[in-house]
Parts: C-alpha cells; sequence; structure tokens
C-alpha cells in the first residue's frame, strides 16, 4: 500500500508541475484533444500504461 501511495504523490507532483510551470501549453493540449481521433487517444494511453508497467516491473526486480 505504501508503494501505492509514493506513486500517487509522485504523480501529484508532476501533474502540479505541469500545471505551475506551463498552464498555456496544457490549455493548447486541451484545445486540440478534440481533433485528435479517438482510436489515437486510446492507442496511446495503452502505450503509456504499458511503458509505465514495464518501467514498475524493471525497477521492482
Amino acid at each position: 500500500m505504501s508503494d501505492f501511495l509514493t506513486g500517487l504523490a509522485f504523480f501529484l507532483i508532476i501533474e502540479g508541475l505541469i500545471y505551475a510551470l506551463a498552464p498555456h501549453v496544457v490549455v493548447m493540449m486541451a484545445k486540440l484533444l478534440p481533433s485528435i481521433p479517438e482510436q489515437q487517444l486510446r492507442l496511446s494511453g495503452l502505450i503509456a500504461m504499458g511503458i509505465g508497467v514495464f518501467l514498475v516491473w524493471i525497477i521492482r526486480f
């Protein structure tokens, strides 16, 4: 449970940094999202998730 909470904390830190350091980039990306096909968004999310799982697996072993 401790690892999960640590991961969640790091996620919130990174998200906060993005909004604090580059809010204009976040707004610009939010405006672009409707023009990106749903299938491409889904594939990008699955790839990011896979990379994350792989990195956790590498770090833990």
